[in-house]
């Protein structure tokens, strides 16, 4: 399984960023998740959408962050809005959780000020 995050890049605090995660298998009926990570901490869950579409978020990113799902095209999303400088990490895809989990390699989100 292997798992494609793209999307990240440079923007400035108050844009908007569209991550999209491209799975090889599919994710119907599978939880999904995005996390981030900065220099230092540990990675932490920023967004997760269950097989219903039932979501999730941090407290940090409710009302900012949006997760969606196409099983169709096998792929996550995450819609980020009104971003802030401490929104800057790596951001990561999941699919599914516990020792069957896979992870994507990664995509930069730096916010500038």
């Amino acid at each position: 399984v292997q798992l494609q995050a793209s999307g990240g890049g440079l923007v400035q605090a108050g844009g908007s960023l569209r991550l999209s995660c491209a799975c090889s298998e599919s994710i119907f009926s599978i939880n999904m998740g995005w996390y981030r990570q900065t220099p230092g901490k540990q990675r932490e869950l920023v967004a997760a959408i269950g097989r219903g579409g039932n979501t999730n978020y941090a407290d940090s990113v409710k009302g900012r962050f949006t997760i969606s799902r196409d099983n169709a095209k096998n792929t996550i999303y995450l819609q980020m809005n009104s971003l802030k400088l401490e929104d800057t990490g790596v951001y990561y895809c999941r699919r599914g959780v516990g020792p069957s989990d896979y992870w994507g390699q990664g995509t930069q989100v730096t916010v500038s000020s």
